[in-house]
């Protein structure tokens, strides 16, 4: 599974300003509500559910939110680089300033844990992240993201 399977360009958003999770969360489900067309208590119902079991923050900056939401067909990405890092509740208590949201439909399975793998490996490489952090781009930011997957294309 490549980034772009599940991510397009215009679903990169950067910078966000935001001041807390809950806020981010919010403008989460707003730019997933609108993108989609899905109903944005429903999806914001949908993360903070997920975020209740467990923080997705990950570390080292980096969130993960995700969930299962009816009206998809397909394992759906946004991403939004933060202004600023904000408190994210993350394993490693470090602010929170890459955040790759992943969206699955309720009945999928594989699916949903290979694009969770896929986003986590692009996510734990830190020369990416230093890469996405140097730039307010959303195009530059997906360039990087994608550089790989361009590469081996060729």
């Amino acid at each position: 599974m490549d980034i772009t399977d599940i991510l397009d360009p215009d679903a990169v958003i950067s910078p966000l300003r935001v001041q807390s999770k809950k806020r981010l969360f919010q403008e989460i489900a707003q730019a997933a509500a609108a993108r989609l067309s899905l109903d944005e208590n429903t999806v914001l119902t949908t993360l903070l559910e997920r975020e209740s079991l467990g923080p997705t923050g990950v570390g080292r900056g980096v969130a993960i939110p995700h969930g299962r939401v009816d009206g998809i067909d397909q394992v759906i990405g946004l991403f939004f680089k933060l202004e600023t890092p904000i408190p994210f509740d993350a394993v490693d208590r470090k602010p929170v300033d890459l955040v790759f949201v992943l969206l699955a439909p309720i009945d999928s399975g594989a699916e949903h844990l290979k694009a969770l793998a896929r986003v986590s490996r692009l996510l734990r490489d830190d020369q990416t992240c230093a890469k996405m952090r140097s730039t307010p781009d959303a195009q530059a930011i997906f360039a990087i993201m994608t550089a790989d997957e361009a590469s081996q294309a060729a």
